[in-house]
């Protein structure tokens, strides 16, 4: 195995791990919302929270540590803080302690990310760019149909705390493997802030930024109450309901490298045509009905469809910004996790206010939202050619 794939495999472990503990919570939300006696909404503040924190510091963050310094360094630090969290999270302390240690990591997140994918990047070809990004991204697929529906299905047999468990042996696993095969010594180029920050300017890269906002907006408005959301929609049980994640996860690896060879020709079109499920989606969850087969076909559509979104949003914004590497990684992990963020307080306000039923109507809006960005751009960008052309 060549050396970059080893360092892109690296880092698709450690963004098993870190996928895991951000979105392992999902599918363990109504059991801990009855634990600590709240409503799933409050519960959920667990989620949203660690976004938020993702979104409000990670760019300030990664300018600071994404060059000049040794990744492995990096990388392990990020690890170690992760596999802090799950253990005192583990022992179920006060919904306050918890909260505090899940947003802990959070704030070494988009830096990890940056890191494991600019390394991977740095180590091979430039005609490989894209395909090693997708198997550091390709953790989160994997996180998917691996460890996050395992992690669920342990806690609806025992308790929640199981989730929990699981999140630290990944966290562990990932921590020495990193340790053994991260090259030392591996420190980037020091990059000026200015020279970063202008990115800021282009105006492809902003619309970029907001595709990417909508988009997971879109997604999380329904997904970060999957569990909930099929146990009071479609009748199902806490234990169906792991199995679900599995097919969901099994589905979205597929979608990944799908996505991962289509993004190599085309990264608008990949990026519209996944888009598309953001509409798509709402309406057959809508008018589907319970039956469970139905339920599996509605689960397999929606798996293909969300799983590439993170690796899409990535070589979108990095499309706009190709000298930007780790600062436009950031921004896109950022303004991903903002969208969590924002698609999680929305749904929420829809369960408090109305039902639960109604939240993928919040998706189809944030969907159609991403889609005009990506029309924008690409009206914005064949301006910028004709003038070009004149120029010349």
């Amino acid at each position: 195995m060549k050396l970059n794939k080893q360092i892109a495999y690296v880092g698709c472990l450690g963004m098993i791990g870190i996928i895991t503990t951000e979105f392992g919570i999902i599918g363990i939300l109504p059991q801990i919302a009855s634990y600590y006696k709240i409503t799933i909404d409050k519960a959920a503040y667990l989620l949203s929270a660690f976004a938020l924190v993702i979104a409000c510091t990670g760019p300030f963050i990664t300018l600071l540590l994404s060059s000049g310094f040794d990744r492995k360094k990096i990388m392990l630090t990020t690890i170690f803080i992760f596999l802090f969290s799950t253990v005192v999270s583990a022992f179920s302390p006060p919904f306050w302690l918890l909260m505090i240690v899940r947003m802990l990591p959070a704030f070494l997140q988009p830096v990890y990310i940056a890191t494991a994918i600019s390394a991977a990047v740095a180590s091979g070809k430039k005609s490989e760019e894209n395909q090693l990004m997708g198997i550091v991204l390709g953790g989160i697929a994997l996180a998917m149909v691996t460890t996050v529906p395992f992690a669920t299905y342990l806690s609806s047999l025992f308790s929640w705390q199981f989730s929990f468990y699981v999140q630290t042996i990944v966290s562990a696993v990932a921590l020495i493997a990193i340790f053994k095969i991260m090259p030392s010594g591996d420190v980037p180029e020091k990059k000026s802030y200015g020279s970063q920050i202008k990115i800021l300017k282009d105006g492809s890269f902003i619309l970029s930024t907001a595709m990417n906002f909508f988009m997971i907006a879109s997604w999380f408005s329904t997904y970060s109450y999957f569990a909930d959301y099929l146990v009071r929609t479609r009748k199902l049980d806490m234990a169906t309901v792991s199995y679900m994640l599995l097919l969901f996860g099994v589905v979205g690896v597929f979608s990944n490298w799908l996505s991962g060879k289509m993004l190599t020709k085309s990264i608008t079109k990949t990026v519209a045509f996944f888009l598309s499920g953001t509409v798509i989606i709402p309406l057959i969850l809508m008018y589907s009905g319970d039956n469970i087969w139905t339920t599996i076909i509605v689960i397999i559509i929606w798996g293909f469809f969300y799983a590439p979104c993170f690796l899409n949003a990535s070589a979108y914004m990095i499309s706009a910004a190709p000298k930007s590497l780790e600062f436009a990684n950031s921004l896109a992990t950022s303004f991903g996790n903002l969208g969590v963020f924002l698609g999680t307080a929305a749904g929420g306000w829809i369960i408090s206010h109305s039902t639960i039923n109604n939240i993928p109507w919040a998706g189809m809006f944030f969907g159609f939202l991403a889609l005009i960005m990506v029309a924008w751009r690409s009206i914005l960008e064949k301006s910028k050619r004709k003038l070009m052309i004149i120029d010349l």
